[in-house]
Parts: C-alpha cells; structure tokens; sequence
C-alpha cells in the first residue's frame, strides 16, 4: 500500500450544504501493475469547520475503474468545553458516483456518529451501509457536524481503494408481509427499534428473540436514516413475528418514523423546517406503502424536538421508552390537539438500542384483521390501538349508549347531545395501588382505582371524546403517577334525535 497523503483545507461560513476540496486517485485505466494484482491506494484529506457550520460537508473522491473495495475512516477532535458548552461531534456517510442531489438516488450508507469506519463492496457492506457496485467516477463522503466546539472541528478522512476482481452481488431477501396470525384480534408491537444497522448494539436476530420474550407479535426496524438493514431481518421473523421495515429519519428538527415502508425504501433526512421539505417525503413515505410518525416530539436531546408540525402525520409517538416528564408533555400535546379537532391516532414504543433498553417497553397493542402488513398499518392509522407498559397490561375500553350501540377504541358513537353514555374500561395486570382516569376534551372527569371494571356516565354534549389512561400510584402528589397504559379515544359525535 502507498503511503497515505494528506490535504488540508479550513472551511468558513455557513449553510445548509458545503462542498470542499476532497480525495482524487488515478484516472480510469491507470492502474499500476501493484493494483492490478490486488494492490490498495490511501488518501487523507483534512479540515477545520468553524462554530455555525453548514449541516453537509460533502468531501468528493475521484473513484477510477477496477476497484473491489472502499474503505473509508475518519477522526476528529474533541477539545474539553465549559460546562453549558456543546463539544465536537461529527456523524458520517457516504453516497455514489449518482450524486448527492437531494431524495438519495446516490445513497450508499449512513452511520452517524456510532463508527469511525465502515467499507463497501459488492458482496458485503459494514452495516448500515448498501452493498453494490464500485462504479467509476464522484464518489462523496457526507460530513455532518452535529455539534462543533467554540475553537471549531478538526477531522481527517482517510479513503483506502483495494483493487482487483469484485465478487457477485447478493440479492437482498425480505421478511414476508404476513406471520400467522388468530384473524381479528388484539396484536401487540413495538415500532421503534435500532441495532447494529445503525447506532444499536443488538443484532436483528437479538431483537426479535427479544421481541418475542416480550410477547410481541409484530416489529418494526427503524434504523438511522438508512434502509441497509432491511435484507437482514428474514431468518429473525417468521409465523410468530411479523417484521415491519422502516427508518428513523433524523433531520436537525426532530425524527419521523417511516413505518412499514416497501423493501428496500430509503427516506432522505438533509432538510429544516424552513426548507418546507418535509410534506414531500411524507408523501414519499405514503407512496412506499408506510405511516408517517413524529417520532419522541418533546425529548430535549439536540435536534430531537419536533419542529415540522402535524399536518402531515398518520399517527404520532406520545410515548418513548421508560415514561419520563418528556412523555407527559406529548401526552398533554397529543390531548391538546385532540380537544381542537385533529384526530391524529397515538403510538408507544420502546426506542431500545442496547442492553439495558427493554424492547417492548412500552408496547403498542392493534385491532387488526390479521397479522399482516396491511392490515397491522389499517388499525394503527384507524387509532384503533391502545399503549400499555408490558404484555401483562390488557385494556377492554368501549363506550354503550342507551339502546345498546357500542364504539371502541379510534371508533365513533353518534348519539343526540343529551344521551346518557356509559364509559367502561376494564383492566387485567393493573399496577398494585394504580388509579384509573378519563379523560376528555374538557381534562380528566373521573378518576378510580384500578381494582376492577371502572364506568362512568357522560353524555356528548358534555364530553366530545374520552380516552382511558391506567397510571400507577403517584411517586409526588399531587403530580399523576407514571402511565402503566393508555388507549386512543372513543369519539362522541353528537346526531340529531330521533323519533
């Protein structure tokens, strides 16, 4: 191998996308005989990105003819910062000689911030990215500071080409679209989940042994703004579990769950809120045959608070792993929203990447036909779904008016304004000493012990949804205690009587 050299540039300013000097290595068909027998070819090019840097740094790599891997690996400094002061963090990707345009014809992986190197091939692939041809031309490294130090980011990238004959493609096989399920039933899931493919420390056949653990019947894959894991989840599903492929789009205002996305679907993630991209992918994401989901909309990490709005959601994530005060804020959102009109349907879902992140934790429990893609996708979008902590914890919610007409859960009961309605929910697995609450568009009207079958009598004109929730005891009176599970609402429409 040659001796890497290395070129520096310092980049200043700032915008949403920067091009600097980048990596060119011998033109096509001028290969020195050590390459054609299998030699390698390094290049190191450096910079320093200033405070308030563009979001891309796009790195061009001349790529000639003949080459049989990329290997591409990357350091950057990390100065101690004052206390209150972001330090340096720099995530990575790579797209091909199709170009960086935005929608992601030329994508060929993402890793983020969890690796220092990754490689292609046509064969094989580090995970998360997409294994394929090496074809001849601009390559492009995608550099994405995250957060930069007040004395600004030094990195260095360094492309290693390995030369000689590729090895065949290998044709990606998918889960199938359905599991053997008990018709239509009450089937529990859990769709916000990472491994190796992206920043997660599990590989697929580690989470779905946990899934199963967990007494779930369907999952979702959701890496880090890359689809590369989809072909690796085949021999993790079976009759038992159905496998839902998806991504976490993670943009600088917050993430979206593409759920149940096409095989082989990639959604692009290079935008703001002021861009007004974002109504174009959600479009994409419906097209691809998924659900668009807000993903953790309050959590105060960097660039994780959702700044898009949801007029475009099919359903948002109100609750995210272990419940914490970020999940009682979504909640109080989604229920805000609700008592203005939108009908956005609610999830819950464990985000777990590694031990001790608990898949399944929370769970989304779905009316649906079958156990299929369809028809699991068909219940979350109708909100027929209720969010419950474990698969110890099973929700019986429904709402009989006085001539016997009944709605459940994301269903809606049309009564004159002024009929009584019976509210009733019964819980198995409550928590020891839990409370029962519903809640309506005017807040909670009726709250009980969760010792048995709870009901309550409303009537439309008083109460134009209710929603169930089952909390255990409070750890802070007179703060509600942590939710143990809590259902999408009944809607009470109000109809003219008759005769």
């Amino acid at each position: 191998m040659s001796e890497p050299s290395r070129r520096t540039l310092l980049t200043t300013g700032a915008a949403s996308a920067l091009t600097v000097g980048g990596v060119s290595f011998a033109h096509a068909g001028e290969q020195d005989p050590g390459e054609r027998d299998g030699g390698d070819r390094s290049e190191t090019v450096g910079g320093t990105l200033p405070p308030g840097s563009p979001d891309y740094v796009y790195l061009p790599v001349e790529i000639p003819r003949g080459v049989r891997e990329i290997h591409v690996s990357y350091t950057y400094d990390r100065p101690a910062v004052p206390a209150g002061t972001q330090g340096n963090a720099l995530d990575i990707g790579l797209f091909d000689q199709r170009g960086t345009a935005l929608g992601g014809e030329g994508f060929r992986g993402w890793s983020g911030g969890a690796r220092k190197e990754f490689f292609l091939r046509t064969d094989e692939a580090t995970p998360g990215y997409v294994a394929g041809p090496l074809r001849a031309g601009t390559w492009w490294v995608v550099l994405a500071p995250y957060t930069v130090a007040p004395r600004g980011l030094t990195y260095a990238v360094t492309i290693t080409l390995r030369f000689g004959p590729s090895l065949p493609a290998v044709r990606p096989v998918y889960p199938p679209d359905r599991a053997a399920g008990r018709g239509r039933s009450w089937y529990r899931g859990d769709s916000h989940l990472h491994t190796v493919y992206s920043d997660g420390r599990r590989t697929p056949a580690e989470v779905a042994a946990l899934a199963r653990a967990a007494g779930l019947d369907f999952l979702t894959t959701t890496e880090h703004n890359t689809h590369a894991g989809h072909g690796a989840w085949a021999e993790a599903a079976g009759d038992d579990l159905l496998v839902l492929l998806g991504e976490e789009i993670t943009t600088r205002n917050g993430h979206v769950l593409a759920i149940g996305t096409a095989p082989g679907t990639f959604v692009d993630w290079r935008y703001r809120a002021r861009e007004n991209r974002f109504g174009h992918f959600a479009r994409e994401i419906r097209r691809a045959g998924g659900l668009v989901v807000p993903a953790h909309p309050h959590a105060t990490c960097i660039g994780c608070n959702w700044k898009f709005g949801f007029g475009d959601a099919d359903a948002v994530e109100v609750w995210n792993g272990p419940f914490t005060p970020d999940d009682e804020v979504s909640l109080a959102a989604w229920d805000a929203a609700l008592a203005r009109g939108r009908r956005t349907p609610a999830m819950g879902s464990s985000d777990a990447h590694r031990d001790p992140d608990r898949v399944g934790t929370p769970q989304t429990v779905v009316l649906a036909d079958d156990l299929s893609r369809e028809a699991i996708l068909a219940g979350l979008r109708a909100g027929r779904a209720y969010v419950a902590e474990s698969s110890s914890v099973s929700l019986d919610f429904a709402v009989t008016d006085g001539r016997g007409r009944s709605a459940g859960i994301g269903e809606r009961l049309a009564v004159p304004a002024d009929e009584p309605v019976t509210v009733r929910l019964a819980v198995t697995g409550a928590p020891e000493g839990g409370t029962v609450r519903f809640v309506t568009d005017q807040g909670v009207l009726h709250t009980a012990r969760a010792t048995g079958p709870v009901e309550w009598v409303t009537t439309a004109a008083y109460a134009g949804y209710v929603r169930a929730e089952v909390r255990h005891p409070a750890a802070a009176p007179p703060l509600p205690g942590a939710l143990a599970a809590f259902t999408n609402p009944v809607f009470l429409e109000v109809s003219r009587r008759t005769p």
